[in-house]
């Protein structure tokens, strides 16, 4: 009979996978009754994870995983290649695990390190809000890697980290257009309670304009619905259509990503209109196909194979013991494409 897992002891309780842990581990901040009743279960189905066994076998394998949220980004893809070479040159195994939108990858991580026996985690992408205390429930190195938002005031010293400075990058995507003459810019972004990557995108947005003393409309600002986490072509194409079908007035469109800067243009060309001529889009990510496009699309094009590589590569230096935890922020690059068009009059 197959052993019984963390997860299973969690659904049997109704009770998340960090609260097992915390149960098992003799953790102070657990309800008294709520323990009982997971060792009680444990002890029924014999699942004793000793800590002292769990350690061996965590020194007996090598193993690193990722967990990627956002599978759906093709930045993810050529990162995951990369990182999946890294790993193989040190001569450790992957374990890939996609995090549902829904799901807390504290706890996905706390399950994989109970079952796998893992070295080190890698968390791609997505955004970072749990307590100190929760994070001290991961008993291997980590690293957050292109992470928009990271719950502030926790200690920088357990973790490592490295992104782009979404904020400033996005202040640099609308700066160039302004500089192109455009004042009256759009944006495609996040839902309104977005607390990640489309907060910080927005904000540069915001800063960009009101330092170039334009004001910020709302009525220019595409909000993806509340229900909507998906940076998709479809979602462009929704949120842009809804701009256009609105009736603000502006010559130029900054998105948030460059898929939905694609799924903006597809809207933009269903309503007769040309880009650059009519409207000029800028993205943010560097993909492939945001090259490949007609026009190509300008945009804010992030260090991926950097990105991928120094992951690792930090993420080695904590396990081997070469180096404590590290935190960069590397340099993204504006390319310039077929798809922004200088509007200002001689």
């Amino acid at each position: 009979m197959e052993q019984i897992t963390i997860k299973d002891i969690a659904k049997l309780c109704g009770v998340g996978v960090s609260t097992v842990s915390r149960a098992i581990n003799n953790h102070p901040d657990i309800n008294t009754e709520t323990k009982e009743m997971i060792l009680e279960v444990v002890k029924e189905y014999n699942y004793v994870p000793n800590n002292s066994a769990r350690n061996l076998k965590r020194y007996d394998a090598k193993a690193i995983a990722i967990l990627v949220k956002g599978m759906n980004n093709p930045m993810f893809s050529t990162m995951l290649t990369i990182m999946e070479e890294e790993i193989k040159c040190n001569k450790y195994a992957l374990v890939l695990r996609h995090v549902k939108p829904n799901e807390d990858e504290i706890d996905v991580a706390i399950e994989l390190e109970n079952e796998r026996h893992l070295r080190g985690i890698v968390f791609l992408g997505g955004f970072f809000v749990h307590s100190e205390e929760k994070l001290a429930l991961i008993n291997v190195p980590f690293i957050i890697s292109t992470v928009s938002s990271i719950t502030e005031n926790i200690d920088k010293s357990k973790y490592s980290s490295i992104a782009v400075d979404d904020r400033l990058e996005s202040y640099k995507a609308v700066e160039y257009l302004i500089k192109q003459g455009h004042k009256k810019i759009a944006i495609i972004t996040a839902a309104k309670a977005d607390q990640s990557i489309g907060r910080l995108r927005l904000e540069g947005y915001c800063n960009a304009l009101k330092e170039y003393g334009i004001e910020v409309q709302e009525s220019l600002i595409g909000y993806m619905p509340e229900d909507c986490r998906e940076y998709s072509y479809r979602n462009g194409y929704a949120v842009m259509k809804e701009l256009l079908d609105r009736g603000p007035k502006f010559t130029a469109v900054f998105a948030i990503s460059d898929i939905l800067a694609i799924g903006a243009c597809k809207a933009i060309f269903e309503a007769g209109k040309s880009i650059p001529e009519d409207y000029s889009v800028v993205g943010f990510d560097g993909i492939e196909m945001a090259g490949y496009y007609h026009p190509s699309i300008t945009t804010i094009s992030q260090p991926v194979n950097q990105l991928a590589q120094e992951s690792i590569h930090i993420l080695f230096d904590v396990i081997k013991g070469k180096s404590v935890h590290k935190h960069k922020m590397l340099p993204a690059e504006l390319s310039i494409g077929g798809s922004t068009r200088n509007i200002i009059r001689f």
